[in-house]
């Protein structure tokens, strides 16, 4: 039996001990069910055997033979023992009946599953908010779901957690953000995301020393997955610039980033407390002449571009200002060099995110 219980552990990563408890378990209801509810039972493991005896009080008659024993007959197993006191009586389980081998049996396997549910669960709550590494094990053809395969847990990255038109093959190993572990009464509820804006986040924390001791942070990001994120960051040492340790020698640290999202586009921007500057600069690409705040409370303004960078201000279908609203928490007006800003045309915007 220790050998079956350690492949079990081998191969699913369940204790020994944790199964030791159910099998304990499970002897102790199918004795329940077998000798008219008498469950005082001692089970112990001893060189890869079970040693199961059942305790009876010593009695002069015996009226409950599946409580009670003859004093004759228990001072067989001790000599020692007197009337009044309990003696453990050998069981061979292979005489139990058929529904408690059945109950047994039930309750064995429902130990298994709940020893995969909460080594899945250590597993990933260790790891919680981190990016890890899997491997993709099949493609599901109909949703696009990836059954992935973590260490010896299986998980299910949805395609609506995936980043768009990447190209993924079965056995491939991708890297995947854990967003949340959580225990229910169902088992652990694990969500991973590559779509994310804290998925970009971490893989630059992953691939900037200045990020991950704290030197650098990432204030704010806005992505729009397989197209374009934003990444706002700000230097707690004036010595160190944020931007450029980022974007790494040589583009070496953003294009690793770069590689793994599958070429989406990055801009990473220096943060200011000043709203004008940092709308001003989430707008990147495009050059802004002037930033007009109004109403803090509402947190609007109105950006003033030339004529020439208003379409790259306001993006493809939108994306660039879209995004730039979404990292400053601003809601952007954007207007061209040549127009003015008035009552008049309050109404005919040009370009708007909020």
């Amino acid at each position: 039996m220790y050998a079956a219980l350690e492949a079990l552990e081998k191969e699913k990563g369940i204790s020994k001990d944790f199964m030791q408890m159910q099998i304990e378990k499970a002897i102790m209801i199918a004795c329940k069910n077998t000798y008219n509810g008498n469950d005082d039972v001692i089970v112990n493991f001893e060189d890869g055997d079970v040693d199961v005896r059942l305790n009876k009080t010593v009695v002069e008659e015996v009226t409950d033979p599946d409580r009670e024993i003859t004093l004759t007959d228990a001072r067989k197993i001790d000599a020692n023992t007197d009337i009044g006191e309990k003696v453990g009586v050998a069981l061979d389980p292979v005489e139990f009946g058929r529904i408690s081998v059945q109950t047994a049996r039930s309750i064995i396997r429902q130990g298994i599953r709940d020893g995969e549910r909460g080594r899945m669960y250590q597993d990933f709550l260790v790891h919680n908010h981190e990016i890890v590494t899997a491997t993709v094990e099949r493609i599901d053809p109909k949703t696009g779901n990836f059954a992935l395969r973590f260490g010896k847990a299986d998980i299910v990255l949805p395609h609506s957690e995936q980043i768009g038109n990447e190209r993924v093959r079965e056995g491939d190993n991708i890297k995947f953000y854990i967003s949340e572990v959580k225990e229910t009464e169902k088992g652990p509820r694990i969500i991973i995301s590559r779509k994310s804006a804290e998925f970009v986040k971490k893989l630059f924390e992953n691939e900037v020393p200045e990020i991950a001791d704290g030197t650098i942070e990432i204030k704010s990001a806005s992505r729009e997955a397989g197209s374009r994120t934003k990444l706002a960051v700000y230097s707690k040492n004036p010595d160190v610039d944020s931007v450029g340790s980022c974007i790494g020698p040589r583009g070496g640290r953003v294009n690793a980033v770069v590689d793994e999202l599958g070429g989406e586009k990055i801009d990473i921007i220096e943060y200011s407390e000043d709203p004008a500057k940092f709308i001003a600069a989430a707008l990147a690409p495009a050059n802004v002449i002037e930033v007009k705040l109004g109403d803090t409370e509402e947190k609007n303004c109105k950006v003033t571009v030339p004529d020439s960078q208003l379409s790259l201000a306001i993006g493809n279908k939108g994306q660039n200002v879209r995004l730039a609203a979404r990292l400053t928490g601003w809601k952007i007006d954007i207007r061209p060099e040549s127009g003015f800003f008035g009552e008049d045309d309050e109404d005919e915007n040009v370009g708007s995110e909020e």
